[in-house]
């Protein structure tokens, strides 16, 4: 079996007397889409923040290619390779999709002591967007505002710009949330398409999506892992099936 290249050992996050994120392990590998679901409340947010240095976890570890990252900030996670999305999109409105994606690859140089030269100036960073943006289909928005972007577009100018960063884990938040058919099928074939060369972990509510894309799906419910395997083991999971999908026939949509 390939060897995780992210993975936790009983990460735990408390709010007072609540705890939001109870001893979760869980294995994450280069070419696989390990998706998270559950129901609203069940802690995958938290866990997405945890893993992204957003937040700090009460205990447990998490180690990124045996590396201990346990409690490192953000900005040191994402320079190790951890790249992710959110619920809300989180992107620069005024500016053009190029212009988010060069800035997105501007954080890879190393030192920040740069602002007497033009952005357009650094070849390599010009070339970091322009590849994000290519991986991401929006090469022919390359010049458009992002404001003027569809919702599904702006979910993708959000995933290019990760990618501009060169990560090898993603960490996507709801990708999917707020589309329509067709750009639900634009974006599980975006994320299709970059499960080669990543390892992604997913935190989605259309379960058809899920079902399609996930090689491992853990499913969480009140901050604890219930069930972790194949998508054919969760569909089979009568604890499952009474716990979150609500029923068999759920499953096999």
């Amino acid at each position: 079996m390939i060897e995780p290249v992210l993975r936790t050992e009983a990460l735990t996050r408390h709010f007072g007397g609540l705890t939001a994120v109870n001893a979760v392990s869980i294995e994450v590998r280069m070419g696989e889409v390990h998706a998270v679901i559950g129901p609203n409340g069940a802690g995958k947010s938290t866990l997405t923040n945890l893993l992204s240095g957003d937040l700090p976890p009460s205990s447990g570890r998490v180690l990124l290619r045996g590396e201990d990252i346990t409690g490192l900030p953000a900005h040191s996670i994402s320079q190790r390779g951890v790249g992710r999305s959110y619920q809300k999109t989180n992107i620069f409105l005024p500016f053009s999709v190029f212009e988010n994606c060069r800035l997105a690859a501007q954080s890879r140089l190393p030192t920040c002591m740069r602002f007497l030269r033009p952005a357009g100036n650094y070849a390599e960073v010009n070339r970091a967007a322009e590849a994000a943006l290519s991986a991401a289909g929006l090469q022919s928005r390359a010049g458009v505002q992002a404001m003027a972007l569809s919702h599904g577009e702006q979910r993708q100018l959000e995933i290019a710009m990760t990618l501009a960063t060169r990560p090898s884990v993603l960490l996507l938040d709801e990708p999917l949330a707020g589309m329509g058919a067709e750009e639900s099928a634009s974006m599980v074939a975006l994320l299709r398409q970059l499960r080669e060369g990543h390892a992604i972990l997913l935190i989605e509510h259309d379960m058809d999506a899920v079902f399609s894309l996930a090689d491992t799906l853990t499913v969480m419910v009140n901050g604890n892992v219930l069930e972790s395997g194949t998508p054919e083991q969760i569909r089979a999971s009568p604890a499952v099936q009474e716990a979150y999908l609500g029923s068999e026939e759920v499953l096999h949509e």
